[in-house]
């Protein structure tokens, strides 16, 4: 957002504004500290206020942070090693609300199995969400093969280079596109995931949660106002960074960070007010019965739809043990209720009341959508966390 100030040095009213001083005017402008009048279409310059004066020194917080990122950032992590927008857009869709001490060695399998775009356009999405299984938001691992076959269908298999374009591909949103266009083709770009928000909220003491229009609004010009001129990339991993290893949600390190001596929720003491909390809901609690067929050494599991609960992953029937088995045509040898599991979703919480029904011989079952699964390798098999868990028990009690 740029922002024109009439005006110049002291003792020179008809010189430029120095760049400082307009970006701080604009930031001030942003966080609603204080309007400019207009005159004809022209900004007056009027003497900054100390709020003015203060924001100012907002100038040099891309500059802080670049050298920060340079000297205390991370630079080892397997995705900054590249500029291909291949493995840059996997990274950060894997990165979305998912640690990167997780992330890492998902990278790098899927790597090895997708190495590049065409190969993962081309794959059959069950075996996408096997690679994808344990990582969680399912989701994401389906807009994933769409977005790879948009690509290669639309643009030749090349990735556009463009904002705009970036954004409309499925699975990417905005700020999604900015740190793609920023890391592989150095794109001027503004990002704002949950630890930009972060990080903003709290170093311009930002009222109100986030994810409400008008703060959103708010964040977003803020963050584009701030962006620099050069350096992007170092700027926009150095954003991250601080979000990630300093400005944390609990007890944030603000003695090593970078721009403390600005942050306005440090000043006033506050840090633990920033961003501000949604009020929070009553989780519903959920429950289901998960019935383990096995014949000693095979395990029956059903693939799940491609969209909803565990989507694509293979699982356990769900239902009362003797309508499931009837419905397949087996014979029950012997039942055993297992310890009931719980899982948490982001929306809900799922306890797993599993029962382990043993049967004879595996045969073919009527149901097209379930499959024998040897016991040894149905962990790997493309099956969600909990479910991985009971699966372990199973072998335990079979072996």
């Amino acid at each position: 957002m740029a922002v024109g100030i009439d005006g110049g040095n002291d003792g020179d009213p008809g010189g430029k504004a120095p760049k400082g001083t307009a970006q701080g005017a604009a930031i001030g402008l942003l966080l609603g500290h204080r309007k400019l009048p207009l005159e004809k279409g022209r900004i007056i310059r009027i003497p900054p206020s100390p709020v003015e004066n203060e924001l100012s020194e907002q100038a040099s917080f891309s500059t802080r942070l670049i050298a920060w990122q340079k000297h205390e950032g991370r630079h080892d992590l397997p995705w900054q090693q590249t500029r291909d927008p291949y493995r840059v857009w996997l990274s950060e869709i894997m990165l979305q609300q998912t640690q990167v001490t997780t992330v890492i060695p998902y990278y790098q399998r899927f790597l090895d199995s997708f190495p590049d775009l065409a190969a993962l356009a081309a794959a059959p999405i069950e075996r996408v969400i096997e690679h994808w299984a344990g990582l969680g938001y399912y989701a994401r691992a389906r807009n994933l093969h769409r977005c790879a076959q948009q690509i290669v269908a639309v643009h030749a298999g090349n990735f556009p280079k463009n904002n705009q374009q970036l954004n409309s591909l499925p699975g990417i949103g905005r700020s999604t596109a900015a740190a793609i266009a920023a890391f592989a083709f150095g794109q001027r770009a503004a990002i704002l995931d949950g630890n930009v928000k972060r990080v903003l909220c709290r170093h311009f003491a930002i009222d109100g949660f986030p994810a409400q229009a008008a703060v959103d609004r708010k964040l977003w010009a803020l963050a584009e106002a701030l962006l620099p001129d050069t350096e992007i990339e170092s700027y926009t991993q150095g954003l991250m960074d601080l979000g990630a290893t300093l400005c944390t949600r609990s007890r944030p390190q603000c003695l090593r960070c970078p721009l403390a001596a600005t942050c306005m929720a440090r000043q006033q003491g506050r840090q633990a007010e920033f961003p501000v909390a949604k009020q929070r809901p009553v989780i519903p609690e959920r429950r289901s019965t998960f019935i383990l067929i096995s014949d000693g050494e095979h395990i029956l599991l059903e693939r799940r739809p491609p969209s909803g609960l565990w989507g694509g992953l293979l699982v356990p029937p769900e239902g009362e043990p003797e309508a499931v088995l009837a419905n397949l045509g087996l014979t029950l040898h012997s039942a055993t209720q297992m310890a009931p599991l719980r899982h948490a979703f982001t929306h809900f919480r799922l306890t797993l009341e599993p029962v382990l029904c043993i049967v004879g011989t595996s045969s073919a079952v009527a149901e097209q959508a379930m499959e024998w699964v040897e016991l040894g390798r149905a962990g790997d098999a493309g099956v969600p966390t909990p479910i991985r868990k009971l699966l372990k028990l199973v072998a335990s009690a079979t072996g």
